[in-house]
């Protein structure tokens, strides 16, 4: 069965899109106007390389209005229709599509250094994250990131760990359980908190709603249709969020330059590289911004997708906390992942089933070869996880919550090793990824051992993945503390 008919016969129980009038309506257009196959571009004569087929979609607006309706459905069609690469018109430029495991390892292990981190990043994110690690490349990447690392030694994570426990316990003692409980804007403002005290080192006061809304506004603007400044759009937004970020960060800047205090922020104030290089305070800016970012979103995202999927399957819920009560503390330590085998598969199916960051882009810095396609200089790829995440040919049963394809005996992403990829791969694979784990981890050890949830019968969480992943509802989960 391919993965299209495997999409098609199966509920939409854990990943689904949120679709509007709007949507629908351009939608039939779209299927009533779309295009025949035709080439990106030619390949060279005698090369013996094949053109990446796909199609532009309508005038204008491309396939925008497939892929702003389901993304995950935009994907798995694509798929069927081109194979793992193919092309189409999306926010106003040509994009290479990429939705196979070999092809998302060519793409991000990158080894004829083809592929440029910055300049396809740069389109969608570029005003709002400047100069963050993620959008710098090949030598200055790997001078930043030797750099960085030194915020992200296990000593340093086991201080972490001792901040993000606390926080944590007062953040779940001060929630109202109750019916219809809220989880994701809860618990993003929780680990909003969490990360400005561990990474800036103190806690909110009145300007915590303006900076999560900044934070919001900021991801959400890599996705504008109207990539211009019009005043209530969100780009404009995005712009205005990024100024606040930048204001709060620098106004913090001196007194960490300093101090000598053990929050990231400080951290990357006076680390530096065994040749003695620091970052400049436009570099800790850049990163702080970015890295903020990224420490509340994407665990918000994992932690929300497995919250929802122990809601539905109870039966792991209760093994997940008994496995918690067992370890007889509150708090977990570092040394503690390890005696927490089910979480650890908990977590990676959740993260399989909403790939924190579905889409990563890159732009092609000369011609060069994917797959047996020709790939032009200039040309901007995506590669998508989330999609492969999905694949019926590599997983079993794809859209059902079943932790226990990870487990030593099945090893269902040992086919091939980028067919779970959430935390990307290659010199740009995510270097927050131990902190967020344990940033997870942390969360739902005190979340089992304090409070029990479901949701109500027959509710599907649907999830819009048009930039960052998240549930518009908000999550409503029926929430009763036990301890």
């Amino acid at each position: 069965m391919s993965i299209a008919s495997a999409f098609l016969n199966r509920s939409r129980d854990a990943v689904s899109s949120a679709g509007t009038l709007v949507s629908r309506a351009g939608r039939a257009v779209s299927d009533q106007l779309t295009s025949e196959p035709v080439p990106l571009a030619d390949p060279p004569p005698g090369s013996g390389l094949r053109p990446v087929m796909g199609d532009p979609g309508l005038p204008f607006l491309g396939l925008a209005f497939d892929y702003f309706a389901d993304p995950v459905k935009y994907g798995i069609e694509r798929a069927k229709r081109y194979g793992p690469v193919s092309w189409g018109r999306l926010f106003g430029v040509e994009m290479v599509g990429v939705f196979s495991p070999e092809g998302i390892e060519s793409v991000l292990v990158n080894r004829d250094k083809a592929y440029a981190n910055g300049p396809g990043w740069e389109y969608f994110i570029g005003p709002f994250f400047e100069r963050g690690l993620m959008l710098l490349d090949f030598e200055e990447h790997l001078h930043h990131r030797r750099i960085m690392q030194q915020a992200f030694t296990r000593d340093r994570l086991t201080g972490y760990l001792k901040g993000m426990n606390a926080v944590l316990g007062d953040g779940f003692a001060a929630w109202q359980p109750g019916a219809r409980f809220r989880f994701h804007p809860a618990f993003k403002q929780l680990t909003l908190d969490l990360a400005m005290t561990v990474f800036v080192g103190h806690h909110l006061g009145p300007e915590a709603d303006g900076l999560n809304k900044a934070f919001f506004d900021t991801v959400q603007a890599g996705t504008s249709v109207i990539r211009r400044p019009v005043p209530g759009g969100r780009w404009k937004k995005g712009l205005d969020g990024r100024r606040v970020l930048e204001e709060f960060l620098r106004a913090e800047l001196p007194a960490k330059r300093a101090g000598t205090g053990d929050d990231l922020f400080a951290a990357l104030c006076h680390v530096e590289s065994e040749d003695g290089e620091r970052f400049s305070d436009d570099d800790v800016v850049n990163h702080m911004i970015f890295l903020l970012m990224a420490a509340h979103d994407t665990s918000t995202t994992t932690t929300t997708t497995l919250v929802y999927q122990l809601a539905k399957n109870p039966d792991w819920q209760d093994r997940l906390r008994a496995e918690a009560e067992a370890l007889g503390t509150d708090h977990i330590e570092y040394e503690d992942l390890e005696r927490l085998p089910s979480m650890q598969l908990a977590i990676k199916e959740a993260l399989r089933i909403t790939a924190p960051v579905p889409s990563m882009a890159r732009r092609t810095v000369k011609d060069t070869e994917l797959l047996g396609h020709w790939v032009p200089a200039g040309s901007i790829v995506g590669v998508s996880p989330f999609v492969v995440h999905l694949d019926q040919d590599i997983w079993d049963d794809p859209f059902r919550f079943d932790p226990e394809r990870f487990n030593d005996e099945r090893r269902e992403d040992r086919i091939h090793p980028y067919a779970w990829a959430p935390f990307g791969g290659g010199a740009h694979k995510c270097i927050g990824m131990y902190f967020g784990m344990l940033e997870v981890n942390a969360a739902m050890h005190q979340l089992l051992l304090t409070h029990r949830w479901s949701v109500a019968p027959g509710y599907q969480m649907k999830v819009n993945m048009v930039a960052l992943p998240y549930p518009p509802d908000g999550l409503p989960i029926n929430l009763e503390r036990i301890r």
